[in-house]
């Protein structure tokens, strides 16, 4: 039988596009790699709060940023963490720092070195934020074509009271979704993968 239920004429993405499981191809490559990375640092995080003496610096970068936005609520958890991060990573792109065209570090290896690209920052802020208690159907890392710089670039969006704010290594204060025109979504990943 077809659905006579109508579709809605925007999603609850950000943007308000509607999306799809992208073919598997290099972002799936890359988000897997990155996905398990992150995955074998939760030991190392643990490992750290349990014994803060001996724990390396881009674990205990993590903790502080983390910890530093833990009694904080909501929209004020997701400014500090933002912030915070923004902070302590200055920007390099992947050929200074990797000698390739595109590398995702890890968070704890971003917080390590103090320095990466776009992506990294976004994938760092999705990794906290997670920690942080944020709903991970709430997080999404979003590559987007920036059509004032004319420029591909990687945010974090976060969705808090059903509205997506967008988390820019760019700039310290977060911008929502629908404030951001010249920004032409490509994919959105999270931990249902590449879409």
């Amino acid at each position: 039988p077809v659905s006579t239920t109508p579709m809605p004429a925007v999603s609850e993405e950000p943007f308000g596009l509607f999306t799809f499981r992208a073919p598997e191809g290099l972002l799936w490559t890359k988000w897997r790699g990155v996905e398990a990375r992150m995955r074998a640092e939760l030991k190392e995080i643990a490992d750290c709060e349990a014994d803060g003496e001996h724990c390396p610096a881009g674990a205990r970068k993590f903790l502080s940023l983390v910890n530093g936005a833990a009694d904080l609520k909501g929209r004020s958890r997701i400014e500090s963490i933002n912030r915070g991060l923004n902070g302590v990573v200055r920007y390099s792109g992947d050929y200074q720092q990797h000698g390739v065209a595109d590398f995702w570090s890890s968070p704890l290896e971003t917080l390590a070195v103090g320095s990466g690209d776009c992506e990294d920052y976004a994938i760092a802020k999705y990794a906290m934020l997670s920690s942080a208690g944020g709903p991970d159907g709430d997080l999404k890392i979003l590559l987007v074509r920036d059509k004032a710089v004319r420029q591909d670039h990687a945010v974090l969006a976060v969705r808090i009271d059903g509205r997506w704010l967008v988390l820019d290594n760019r700039y310290s204060t977060l911008s929502e979704a629908q404030d951001l025109p010249h920004f032409m979504p490509l994919f959105a990943i999270d931990q249902q993968g590449v879409s």
